[in-house]
């Protein structure tokens, strides 16, 4: 590449989508990663895009909202790019009502989501019986109710960043494991980035949380994914679910797993009787970038001219990553800030 007009630090979630919506817009990119595409927690393998509850409106709440409801078309102009897939869909998720005050709550949810979801998505309550006829793939549930939603979507994160790669390259852009900066410079640097950046601003912006989880084999492609008691339970196309995951604070070793991955898989099976007898496929541990805000962190780097942030997708980056990438690509190639309150680096300082 002879010129470069934004060069992308970091080849996770954030970094590819957002060096794909700035080529898309015909900008010169390159991404840079010293260990490579997915190395960090966007390598990961619970893959839930799932919204937030629909009260207690906010800007994050209403950026989320965006974010998934363009994440369809997004992975679909990735993967007719690249010609690699997602592992993306909107199946949907389903969560057990416990019981009468939970039941109310939900309800009283169902409504909002009604207004807040602009008709885009439901919230219900159904029997458990409505929910069962795809692949006997259901929670237990005290009260014989779930909730349902058709908003939340599913994705597999190593195949996710592989398409982005594949669709970068068909347009050429370069991922390499080192360069020097050109054009505009965007960190998305994951947990280290966001303790590089505490450093250079003298406070603490954000840290890593650590998380472990398990892929279990079991065919459910097309089921919703689980919610249930905290825990994520995430079918993939591949014939796999996903347990996840652990939040661990403090830690010694971010890549390691303990007696806390394996009491994943003791819940996963006591909150789904079809998973009993599943073989696990893996383990995994990695550490996720948390904002000290717990939004993602967007915006230009305090003191710092040409250089942007993109970090802080906790929990929740695989289903921010259209839109962050959005706002950033208007920020970084034409000077136009959306990002909304909550979200900018200043907030965090």
């Amino acid at each position: 590449m002879a010129s470069v007009d934004v060069t992308v630090r970091g080849a996770g979630i954030f970094g590819l989508s957002v060096a794909w919506a700035c080529v898309r817009r015909g900008a010169r990119v390159r991404v840079v990663d010293p260990f490579g595409p997915g190395a960090g927690s966007s390598g990961g393998i619970v893959g839930a895009l799932a919204p937030h509850v629909p009260e207690n409106w906010n800007a994050k709440k209403a950026f989320q909202l965006e974010s998934l409801l363009m994440a369809e078309g997004f992975w679909a102009g990735v993967a007719a790019t690249g010609g690699v897939s997602a592992g993306y869909g909107r199946t949907g998720r389903l969560q057990p009502v416990t019981d009468a005050a939970a039941l109310a709550l939900a309800q009283a949810r169902g409504g909002t989501a009604a207004a807040l979801w602009q008709g885009r998505a439901i919230w219900e309550v159904i029997p458990v019986a409505e929910a069962a006829a795809v692949d006997g793939f259901v929670p237990v549930t005290p009260t014989g109710l779930v909730i349902r939603d058709t908003l939340s979507a599913r994705m597999c994160p190593r195949r996710a960043c592989a398409a982005l790669v594949a669709a970068l390259e068909v347009s050429g852009v370069e991922v390499v494991t080192e360069a020097e900066d050109a054009g505009a410079v965007v960190w998305a640097t994951g947990w280290q980035g966001l303790r590089a950046l505490s450093e250079a601003l003298g406070r603490q912006v954000g840290d890593g949380v650590k998380g472990q989880s398990v892929l279990l084999r079991h065919p459910a492609p097309n089921a919703p994914q689980l919610f249930v008691d905290g825990l994520h339970l995430v079918p993939h196309v591949d014939g796999t679910v996903a347990v996840g995951s652990t939040s661990e604070r403090v830690f010694d070793d971010p890549a390691s797993v303990d007696a806390q991955c394996e009491a994943l898989v003791e819940r996963a099976f006591a909150a789904v009787p079809a998973l009993h007898g599943a073989a696990v496929v893996e383990r995994w541990a990695g550490v996720r970038p948390q904002a000290r805000t717990r939004a993602p962190m967007l915006g230009g780097w305090p003191g710092r001219p040409g250089h942007f942030v993109a970090n802080g997708g906790f929990k929740i980056g695989f289903g921010m990553a259209p839109k962050v990438a959005e706002v950033m690509a208007d920020l970084v190639l034409e000077g136009r800030d959306g990002i909304p309150e909550g979200f900018r680096v200043e907030d965090c300082l």
